[in-house]
């Protein structure tokens, strides 16, 4: 068997196959189906300083080669999962990865420190893709002023391993990403969902409440290569890379593109055991190609 652990900074994964925030509950939901411990990590879903009811109704809709959300962030705020699921999850035998949302550079930082005092939360996920308020609803991870901000004032108040998830929507992700590296990020992650939509012909109108909603899936994964692609050969931090990964060759593509570890969403939703079968997956595939070690892979295109 290969070797199949990575690091993220201080970060220690046991093998590169992490869940995607939003697509995975708090890990708990999956425990029936497989063995959390056999995961590298689990980033749990978004969460917010404050409780967010999220969007109104409909708010998913399927496409030919994925889905469109746009859920909201609803999550019942951060004192909440401090006091009710960190006690059902700490002692997961596996890297707990807490996603974090925000309004404001302050609302980040607020929520980051809180966590940042639970002993067996290792890492955070900062979502940057999340509305502006100062700046008429703008997302922070689509100018590298932004993307900056935030993350220089969540690194001034949280003190463990920080990656950064940058949002597709931008004219070049691999500035954003430097921009982030420059302000302390520890990794980044990449792709978030691409804006897209769907209208229902018959009701002439979208088929989501608030008209757009971000596609996840397959049909996104050849842009998230490419992405991962460019953000690894213009950072020296470790990269991480999701985006339609449903095997292990659409993992593979990941690594060979020059991620360190990825991260499986959509997918989840379709078989709850995918994530186990793409880390039996690419074992096998290191294995068949004589490879001592997933790490021999990571960046090699």
């Amino acid at each position: 068997m290969a070797h199949l652990n990575v690091k993220i900074k201080s970060l220690e994964l046991k093998n590169p196959v992490m869940t995607a925030s939003g697509t995975f509950g708090y890990g708990l939901e999956f425990a029936d189906f497989i063995d959390l411990s056999l995961l590298g990590g689990i980033i749990v879903k978004g969460t917010t300083l404050k409780p967010r009811q999220g969007n109104a109704y409909p708010r998913m809709a399927e496409t030919a080669m994925g889905m469109l959300n746009c859920v909201g962030l609803q999550n019942k705020g951060v004192d909440h999962f401090c006091n009710h699921i960190y006690p059902l999850v700490r002692d997961i035998d596996t890297n707990v990865i807490v996603n974090v949302s925000g309004s404001s550079p302050e609302d980040y930082a607020e929520c980051a420190a809180r966590i940042d005092a639970l002993e067996q939360i290792p890492a955070i996920e900062l979502n940057i893709s999340c509305p502006n308020v100062r700046q008429g609803g703008m997302a922070f991870g689509v100018t590298t002023e932004g993307a900056a901000t935030v993350v220089k004032a969540v690194r001034e108040r949280y003190h463990k391993t920080l990656i950064v998830k940058l949002s597709p929507n931008v004219t070049n992700i691999a500035d954003i990403a430097r921009a982030c590296e420059a302000e302390g990020a520890d990794s980044v992650s990449l792709i978030n969902t691409l804006m897209g939509m769907s209208i229902d012909i018959e009701k002439r109108k979208s088929r989501l409440s608030i008209g757009t909603g971000g596609l996840s899936g397959p049909a996104v994964k050849p842009v998230a290569v490419r992405m991962v692609w460019q953000v690894a050969k213009a950072v020296s931090i470790p990269v991480v890379g999701l985006g339609g990964i449903c095997t292990a060759e659409d993992a593979i593509e990941f690594l060979m593109a020059g991620a360190t570890a990825i991260e499986v969403g959509t997918a989840n939703f379709l078989d709850p055991t995918v994530t186990v079968r793409i880390r039996d997956g690419i074992n096998q595939w290191l294995d068949d190609h004589g490879c001592k070690s997933v790490k021999e892979i990571v960046g090699v295109v």
